[in-house]
């Protein structure tokens, strides 16, 4: 009997509602400022930087942890401007980039500890 529920849980992704509507909220001006320069107001990507929602993004990063995604939010940019914002920042930005990709909000905001975004697999497509 033991072990039972474990096996029949799948893992975490960014389809459980892993950041809140408020967090999202707040990372909608943050990365105004400091993202769509490059990435473009619609987080589609531009000629200079990649999609940051949406098809393209999810398929770049299928089956990959959220803290990658994070991890180069927090060590690369902005670009020339790297380490501008703090991880809490970043997180914000990174649900509002998962609310753009049409993302379900939860209860729980997108956390800053790295163990636990490396519990959230990004999955290409809802299961």
């Amino acid at each position: 009997m033991c072990g039972l529920g474990l096996a029949a849980q799948s893992p975490k992704s960014q389809w459980d509602g892993v950041y809140t509507d408020a967090q999202a909220a707040r990372g909608e001006p943050l990365y105004r400022e400091n993202c769509s320069m490059c990435h473009g107001f619609a987080l589609a990507g531009t000629v200079l930087a990649p999609a940051l929602a949406g098809p393209a993004f999810n398929t770049k990063w299928n089956r990959r942890p959220v803290s990658m995604v994070f991890d180069i939010l927090q060590n690369q940019m902005p670009l020339n401007l790297s380490g501008h914002l703090s991880p809490q920042q970043n997180a914000d930005v990174l649900a509002y980039m998962l609310r753009t990709g049409s993302h379900p909000p939860g209860s729980a905001e997108l956390p800053t500890r790295a163990d636990a975004l490396k519990a959230i697999t990004i999955l290409e497509k809802k299961p």
